[in-house]
């Protein structure tokens, strides 16, 4: 034992003596030194699965497992993972430096999106919301995405997340048939929700909707991705006819059309003929449309003369965002602010404020026409990323593993999901672009560390890697 192991070791047993000497004080009983001696053992357990507890953490936040698990709710689950997760990053990434912590140029735009909603908080219009939004849900985003994104630093920790993402897609959607098979948080008599009494964020079907589809691009990688093994693969194709049935019963259009995209890019990648590909593309939408019964939807179905009124709302919504960044150009109205700001800056008043339903027309409310272009710099650097990691991959594949195949491949259809079901799902504040965000950078930084060094920074290998993406 070195002089310093000594002296931290000396440092310890004091610090331990005096709480249990002050805790004695104030309560005297004779659990408390026994409570107060596993102290370190639970420390010890905390610095040592650091990456566990970042990714349950993460899983239960975006996932809501203990909302769609009410016997789990009463644990405060999520809070006690958040406490030890952030003080393993406290500890790892300040004082014993485990943590390798690197950039990527995705991060350079994601950070200056991340100050201008900070500043944004301080001139929103109704302060005490966005301050509300912020301190309770959004910087824990921003944390987790930089802390998975140096966690996730190995194939290791690349394949256990995907397949932890694809059991948890896996639970929710079973809850979700669980109530539509049983008529339980049903809104608008048909379309499935989970948690809807109690105010969970799956209790909105097009929400529910969001949080099923980004599974889906890693169950669907899992069953597609050569040498992956049969038992992982028998899981990824289980959680893909799990995910589609519980998308189609919430019966969300923008559900519905990030769920194709993602399997479209697969379909691209396994299918060569372009029109065999449209075609069964087409088949399949409509396919769909006609099984999720969408027709049949109280609001926005086929009953509705013309421009249905679920579409008329979104309209104005978005009239009413385009509104609010006219009057607030630079900051925006605030995150979180949309829905307390809709009476005042909508064209059609109903008598209830609406959400935006559209990430793009959210970034644009609530952080302006600067933090929209922003947003967007940063969506078009995680693609071209991700496009490039690809085409790594696809030129040597036989030096990477499939784990991180299977990572990368989800991660890029995940990202295309998600700017196409962005037209109809309010996504700008929520937890799965920044994941998706953290995985585009940490499967670059492991791909950039397994792949051959004199591909680095080439500007003849850029464009040899993107004419190869357009061939698959």
């Amino acid at each position: 034992m070195t002089d310093k192991q000594r002296n931290y070791s000396i440092l310890l047993i004091l610090l331990l003596c005096s709480l249990i000497t002050v805790a004695w004080y104030f309560v005297p009983h004779p659990v408390i030194p026994i409570l107060i001696a596993f102290i370190p053992l639970g420390a010890l357990f905390v610095l040592s699965q650091t990456f566990w507890l970042v990714t349950l953490f993460v899983l239960f936040s975006f996932f809501r497992i203990h909302e769609a698990l009410p016997v789990l709710y009463s644990l405060k689950i999520p809070l006690m993972l958040s406490l030890g997760a952030l003080s393993a990053l406290l500890w790892h990434s300040l004082v014993s430096r485990q943590i390798k912590i690197y950039w990527h140029r995705s991060f350079t735009w994601l950070s200056i999106f991340w100050v201008l909603v900070i500043v944004g908080v301080f001139f929103a219009s109704s302060r005490g919301i966005a301050i509300a939004a912020f301190t309770s849900v959004y910087w824990k985003i921003i944390v987790m995405t930089l802390a998975i994104a140096w966690l996730v630093n190995n194939n290791k920790n690349i394949g256990r997340i995907a397949i932890m993402i694809t059991l948890s897609g896996a639970l929710i959607a079973c809850v979700a048939l669980y109530n539509s098979a049983n008529g339980i948080d049903l809104v608008e008599g048909t379309r499935v929700s989970i948690g809807r009494k109690f105010g969970s964020m799956l209790g909105d079907p097009n929400d529910l909707s969001l949080v099923l589809m980004f599974p889906l691009a890693f169950a669907i990688g899992l069953v597609t991705t050569p040498k992956t093994p049969f038992i992982k693969r028998l899981i990824g194709l289980i959680t893909t006819c799990l995910l589609m049935s519980a998308i189609i019963a919430t019966q969300s259009r923008g559900g519905l059309l990030g769920s194709v995209s993602v399997i479209g890019i697969y379909a691209i990648k396994i299918i060569r003929s372009k029109v065999l590909l449209l075609t069964l593309g087409a088949i399949g939408a409509v396919i769909l449309y006609f099984v999720a019964g969408i027709s049949d939807r109280a609001s926005g179905g086929a009953h509705e003369e013309g421009i249905d009124e679920s579409a008329m709302g979104r309209i104005y919504a978005w009239e009413a965002a385009f509104k609010m960044a006219l009057h607030n150009p630079l900051t925006g109205v605030g995150i979180d602010n949309f829905f307390a700001n809709y009476f005042f800056y909508s064209s059609h008043w109903d008598g209830l404020n609406h959400a935006v339903h559209s990430t793009w027309f959210g970034v644009l409310a609530e952080t302006g026409f600067l933090g929209l272009i922003i947003f967007l710099c940063f969506i078009t650097s995680l693609i071209l990323s991700a496009r490039h990691t690809l085409a790594a991959i696809a030129k040597h594949p036989e030096i990477y593993s499939p784990n991180l195949v299977v990572a990368a491949n989800a991660v890029y259809a995940g990202l295309i999901g998600t700017i196409v079901s962005g037209t109809f799902l309010t996504q700008g504040f929520n937890w799965p672009i920044y994941i998706l965000a953290a995985l585009t950078v940490a499967v670059a930084n492991i791909a950039e560390q397994c792949g051959p060094k004199s591909d680095e920074n080439s500007e003849e290998t850029d464009v040899q890697s993107h004419s190869q993406i357009e061939n698959q």
